[in-house]
């Protein structure tokens, strides 16, 4: 039997309702069960993969989820066909070569906070919220590339952060309000509003 080194990495591509946003997805995981988000060159310190990756002129913003990595690129640049098989052999390169994706030292425990994860202090409406994101909302807006954080619930209006390629996407609005705001009116009666956070 031949002994190979590092798995043949393949790395494909997904259009995301962001025209500016291409969804890299590899079939590797890359960052399980967990997401983060780079959205400039300022923030990507935890990440070296994020920082080689923002080596390339045309990239805005970088987020991370468990298998793929979302790229946001500057509008004015060139059209994402003529840099993509650019990218997808540089993260091939690098994943194949075991590069990191993620230094989990380097994190600094602001990031890590927060999220979607429950809290001995959440109170009831707080837990069924982050319950309805977990479960309903972050598998659907993870099929696009992006993220939705929970960012805080104050008088019936909960504050979420959209990352990825929700973020600065047109359609996320529509999403945000149409969507979320209407499921969560509908199973939590408390929630009266649904609102996007920056950054």
């Amino acid at each position: 039997m031949i002994k190979t080194g590092n798995p043949i990495i393949s790395i494909y591509t997904e259009m995301t309702p962001n025209p500016e946003t291409m969804k890299f997805v590899a079939n590797k995981l890359l960052y399980p069960g967990k997401s983060i988000d780079f959205p400039d060159e300022t923030t990507a310190a935890p990440s070296p993969l994020a920082k080689e990756l923002f080596s390339f002129p045309f990239i805005k913003s970088v987020f991370i989820a468990s298998n793929f990595v979302t790229l946001t690129k500057t509008s004015d640049t060139e059209d994402w066909q003529d840099v993509i098989p650019t990218i997808k052999q540089f993260l091939k390169d690098y994943l194949e070569n075991g590069g990191t994706v993620i230094n989990e030292d380097e994190l600094t425990t602001a990031k890590s906070e927060g999220g979607n994860a429950i809290a001995a202090d959440d109170d009831d409406v707080v837990k069924r919220i982050k319950e309805l994101l977990e479960n309903y909302v972050k598998p659907a807006v993870e099929m696009d590339g992006g993220a939705i954080q929970f960012k805080s619930y104050e008088e019936g209006v909960v504050s979420l952060m959209l990352q990825g390629s929700c973020s600065g996407c047109p359609s996320s609005m529509i999403t945000l309000k149409a969507g979320i705001e209407g499921m969560m009116k509908r199973m939590i009666p408390e929630v009266k509003e649904v609102v996007a956070e920056a950054e």
